[in-house]
């Protein structure tokens, strides 16, 4: 465990130390004895041993590594801190996804998945009433779940693997009411490979010629029209998309597993919502990169 501790820090250390610009989410001039760096390992080293919550990864560390940080601020001083990190964690994982994508890799696939995962703040039709992380959050419904809820949504742009589990290429926020077709094209992202599967929220004929002058075709299930008979072929051509889109939700299967990802209820903030979802993100990313 020892090993694993350190390795850990001196990995958070090289990001932090080859990377200028997440040295510079700090503006102020003041440098605790207790630095981020130290912060990013705690909160890490604790996932790693199944600890979740923000109280459950100081108490971690309190009990079983105190010795090891001995400028360990009070558990509210590493709460502030931490909440003002989601920036930080954004950068992490993207410079992981990064130097993962950079290394060559046979297991990539010519196709892209698109998909979303609500992350939520408060279930059940009465989570109208939450007023948590109104800037980014707001009240909507999840279909493959039937479930409403008070919250954002993941959208995660990711490159399809032979036999392991999907790479993100490009991952978002959104709020839970916005339709994942409007989200996506407000991103306007860069498709990485030539097909694109998607669900039915994305059966968009503009959309599809969009991409297509990119050089990317738009592959997602049959969408019945209102009175119009399902072909022949239509039920087996939904059967063949939703096969190759499947990687997609066992990422988002595995991401819940690992991380708890979906249930943010002791979340009370905007910062708090923001290092829940690119904190327990960016610890996905040091799994996939470095213990697949």
């Amino acid at each position: 465990m020892e090993i694993k501790l350190i390795e850990l820090y001196c990995l958070i250390c090289r990001l932090y130390d080859t990377n200028s610009v997440l040295n510079q989410q700090r503006l102020s001039n003041f440098k605790p004895g207790f630095t981020d760096q130290e912060l990013v390992t705690c909160y890490f080293f604790a996932m790693f041993n199944n600890q979740r919550q923000v109280k459950q990864i100081y108490d971690y560390t309190v009990n079983h590594w105190r010795a090891w940080f001995p400028a360990l601020p009070s558990y509210q001083a590493f709460n502030h801190r931490l909440n003002n990190l989601g920036t930080s964690f954004c950068l992490i994982f993207n410079l992981l996804l990064e130097s993962k994508l950079a290394q060559p890799n046979s297991n990539f696939s010519a196709d892209s998945l698109i998909d979303s995962f609500p992350v939520m703040l408060w279930q059940g039709r009465k989570a109208g009433k939450c007023r948590t992380a109104q800037e980014i959050a707001d009240f909507g419904y999840c279909s493959s779940k039937d479930i409403f809820y008070h919250g954002v949504k993941l959208h995660n742009l990711a490159i399809r693997r032979f036999k392991c589990l999907p790479l993100p290429f490009e991952v978002f926020l959104s709020p839970a009411s916005e339709h994942d077709l409007t989200a996506f094209k407000e991103q306007n992202l860069q498709v990485p490979t030539p097909n694109l599967f998607a669900d039915k929220a994305y059966c968009d004929q503009e959309l599809k010629l969009e991409l297509q002058a990119k050089g990317v075709r738009l592959l997602t299930p049959s969408k019945k029209k209102k009175n119009e008979p399902i072909g022949f072929h239509e039920p087996l051509w939904s059967k063949f998309v939703s096969r190759f889109k499947q990687p997609i939700e066992s990422f988002f299967n595995w991401l819940d597993e690992k991380t708890g990802y979906q249930n943010a209820s002791k979340v009370r903030s905007t910062n708090g919502l923001l290092v829940h979802c690119y904190g327990k993100l960016a610890f996905a990313g040091l799994l996939l990169c470095f213990y697949p």
